[in-house]
């Protein structure tokens, strides 16, 4: 049987979805670099979800929503990430699952959904959306499920797991910096972070050119990208928040900070050098904007997550010989 979306996360719902999941997800590894502290003048524990199933977290959200719902045909939409997520857990419960995905996505996440048994539907993002893409086959089979990457109680609620993790781990951080995309994971560390009473402040880390998320934060309403921005940090390539991750993160985010392109391939190479970590530029976001926002977090106990380790092989190479 089937468990409905629920209205609102509480605690007890948020605890239950732990213990559930505990048994499926590996419990994320925390790492600290003496090095890195160096670097940013504060003490950085990282939060690596690199090692998680299919190399994200998304695996944590994917599992829940498709746990709590009855339908043997699921539909997705995904620069990668989530697609290889929502292809395990189908496959893990039985289901079948088709993945639109835009033709730029990287070949590793494409094989890799493949591989974990779904269907890859490719689109040219420049003649019609993913969403747009992902209506018309719901409209081809409407008994399918769409599984939302992001916009979805039981997504967040899953994600949130990780933040269970790390704060039963570390209790004694000032911060915890986030990467955001459609605030999927952000949103689910604020519900963590709430439910288990602790003082850290969450900040969000977004790319100067992908910056939405910052500037809703800024007018206190959802702004909407024209375009699927060009950052090298794909997973986070989205048009906006969505409409169940906004009010989470307009109450319990302290701030979203903006970072260069630069900066984000630096953190990257820093993440290898420095703490043996392949992060994907999504994935090394948080440690950017440690980087490119120094002032704010000398001296204090900070948490980057590094949600994900899925890089294309000739973009990672690029990146570590300083091309981008």
């Amino acid at each position: 049987m089937s468990e409905p979306s629920p209205e609102r996360l509480t605690p007890d719902y948020i605890r239950a979805v732990w213990s559930a999941l505990s048994v499926h997800v590996m419990p994320t590894l925390l790492i600290h670099s003496e090095t890195l502290d160096g670097v940013v003048g504060a003490h950085i524990t990282l939060a690596c979800e690199t090692f998680q199933r299919t190399g994200s977290f998304k695996f944590r959200g994917a599992y829940n929503l498709l746990a709590s719902i009855p339908h043997e045909r699921i539909v997705s939409a995904s620069s990668g990430n989530f697609g290889q997520a929502v292809a395990l857990a189908s496959s893990m419960l039985g289901r079948s699952c088709t993945v639109v995905m835009p033709e730029t996505s990287a070949r590793i996440k494409i094989e890799a959904v493949r591989r974990n048994g779904a269907t890859v539907d490719l689109v040219d993002t420049k003649k019609i959306s993913r969403l747009d893409r992902v209506e018309q086959l719901l409209d081809q089979d409407p008994e399918a499920f769409y599984a939302p990457p992001y916009d979805d109680l039981r997504v967040v609620a899953g994600n949130s797991s990780l933040g269970s993790d790390l704060f039963a781990q570390v209790t004694d951080l000032d911060a915890v910096l986030v990467p955001v995309g459609g605030g999927g994971l952000i949103s689910g560390i604020i519900t963590a972070r709430d439910v288990l009473k602790s003082s850290a402040r969450v900040v969000g880390a977004e790319p100067e050119i992908a910056n939405d998320a910052a500037r809703s934060l800024r007018e206190g309403k959802i702004v909407v990208n024209d375009a699927e921005p060009p950052t090298i940090a794909d997973g986070v390539r989205t048009l906006s928040l969505g409409n169940v991750t906004w009010p989470i993160i307009k109450a319990g985010v302290e701030d979203i900070l903006e970072v260069p392109e630069a900066a984000i391939a630096e953190a990257t190479r820093l993440l290898f050098r420095y703490a043996n970590v392949k992060a994907e530029p999504t994935g090394a976001l948080s440690l950017a904007s440690a980087l490119a926002h120094r002032e704010q977090f000398v001296g204090q106990r900070i948490c980057c997550v590094v949600s994900g380790g899925n890089v294309d092989e000739e973009l990672y190479a690029r990146i570590l010989r300083e091309e981008l």
